[in-house]
Formats: structure tokens, C-alpha cells, sequence
């Protein structure tokens, strides 16, 4: 289907989500947040799709909530619920989606724009990439996750740093403290995000998805529990047919062709 703030490609099993504001540097408004719900949904009921990556146009990841629609009314606290709860069905779906994602950052990726980013499994920032908590310049708590992710990644002292001084920091020290997990030079940003994608996509979805959610659980269970979520879900993985290919492909020494079957 069509879409007016984002566009959808696909190729070798991955596809791309691009948030499609340039002139506003990606600004999550309204519509797009619908519109990512619902990419989304399509790309999970396709199995040709094993990895989706997202990414910005015009040279930003995100700015994050489009301030210009903030100043053109003063919002009631109705109204501004409404608008971070319409953020947290997205950021909700994005975590919790059973295919690998990758945010692929270039430019501004601050408030809300961090932290979806941070929502994806992976994050690939180019050189030029800059990161910012920077709700508290205009007087706002952190949304889209931040208050979950930031600390998880980074420890919780200096997520408050971030969140307190509003600061935007570049690629090098987004690494430095684990806010990303790889830093390229801006020209080699797609190739290197592509070729992850490309490697992961190339294996197993039903047990990559399985893994996924265990590894997203962990952090909320205790050793007993996550331990029983694993043989839940060895259980069905040893049952697969890429299960058995795999063993097929160890043994005849080649590389395995995994369908998700």
C-alpha cells in the first residue's frame, strides 16, 4: 500500500522503513506514527521479510516529536497523553516485532527519534551521527522509551545525565557507552547496515525470533524463569526443518539455506 511520511522497500529478505519528513527532519507527527503501526503489520505477514531496517531521509534519523504542531495550540493533558500513547502502540509493536530490526542512523537522532532507534535490536550510526534526551529543553519528560532503554543501555546514572542536561552527544561517545553498537564512516553507513542485514537474514527466522523475545524478556525474569522460557523454546526450534538442515549443513560442511520452516 501507499504511504504519505514513510517509504517501504524491500530487497534479499530485508526491508527498508524510511521516515520520509526531510523538510522536517523526520519529525514524528501523527500520521506517520499510524503509518509505522501499520507497515509493521504488513511486514510481518510477509515471509519473504526476515530483517527490517529503519532509517531517515534527508540525512536525519529523527528529530522527534514535531514541535511545530506542539506550538500551534497550547495541548490539554488529554491531548498530550493522546499524543505520547499514539508514540507507545509504535514503540511497543517495534520492540516486541518477531523479525530483527536495525535502526540505520545518520544525522540528528534526538528525543523521541533517539529513542526509537534505541527501541530496534541493533543500531548502525554513521560518523556524523548525533544522539539527544533533549526533552527537557522544552520542558518535557522523556517518551518514546526513553526512560526504559536509555538506562538499560547506558546504566542508570548516566541516563539521567543524558535526560537532565539535554545534551547531544556525537557517534564516538554514543559508543563509548553503549548507546550504539557499531560507528562507520557516513559512505560506508548503508553498505555496512545491508551487509548485517544481508547475514542475519540469511539464517534462521523461527529460531532468531525465538531468541529475540527470550532476550527481551531477560531483563524483567529471574534465572529460573528464563530458563524454562529456553527449553519452551528449544523445544520447538529442535523440531524444525531448519533445525534439521542446519545439523545437514554442519555435517557436509556448506553453508546452510535456512527457508523458516
Amino acid at each position: 500500500m501507499g504511504y504519505g511520511t514513510i517509504l517501504v522497500g524491500r530487497a534479499d529478505g530485508t526491508a527498508t522503513i524510511t521516515l520520509n519528513r526531510p523538510e522536517a527532519r523526520n519529525a514524528l507527527d501523527l500520521v506517520m506514527r499510524r503509518e509505522l503501526l501499520t507497515v509493521l503489520d504488513e511486514l510481518e505477514a510477509e515471509a519473504a521479510t526476515r530483517v527490517v531496517i529503519l532509517t531517515g531521509a534527508g540525512g536525519h534519523f529523527s528529530a522527534g516529536g514535531d514541535v511545530k504542531t506542539m506550538a500551534a495550540k497550547r495541548h490539554t493533558a488529554a491531548e498530550g497523553r493522546a499524543r505520547v500513547e499514539s508514540l507507545n502502540r509504535f514503540v511497543i509493536r517495534l520492540f516486541e516485532f518477531p523479525k530483527p530490526t536495525i535502526a540505520m542512523v545518520d544525522g540528528f537522532a534526538v528525543g523521541a527519534g533517539c529513542n526509537i532507534a534505541l527501541g530496534c535490536d541493533l543500531v548502525i550510526a554513521s560518523d556524523r551521527a548525533r544522539f539527544g534526551e533533549v526533552f527537557a529543553k522544552i520542558g518535557l519528560v522523556p517518551d518514546g522509551g526513553g526512560t526504559w532503554f536509555l538506562p538499560r543501555l547506558v546504566g542508570l546514572a548516566k541516563a539521567k545525565e543524558l535526560v537532565f542536561s539535554a545534551d547531544i552527544i556525537d557517534a564516538a561517545e554514543a559508543l563509548r557507552i553503549g548507546l550504539v553498537n557499531r560507528v562507520v564512516p557516513a559512505a560506508d553507513l548503508e553498505a555496512t547496515t545491508r551487509g548485517l542485514a544481508a547475514r542475519i537474514a540469511a539464517g534462521p527466522p523461527g529460531a532468531i525470533g525465538l531468541a529475540k523475545a527470550l532476550l527481551n524478556r531477560s531483563g524483567t525474569v529471574d534465572l529460573t524463569t528464563a530458563l524454562g522460557f529456553e527449553a519452551y523454546a528449544q523445544a520447538q526450534a529442535i523440531t524444525s526443518e531448519d533445525h534439521a538442515e542446519g545439523v545437514r549443513a554442519f555435517l557436509e560442511k556448506r553453508p546452510p539455506k535456512f527457508t523458516g520452516s
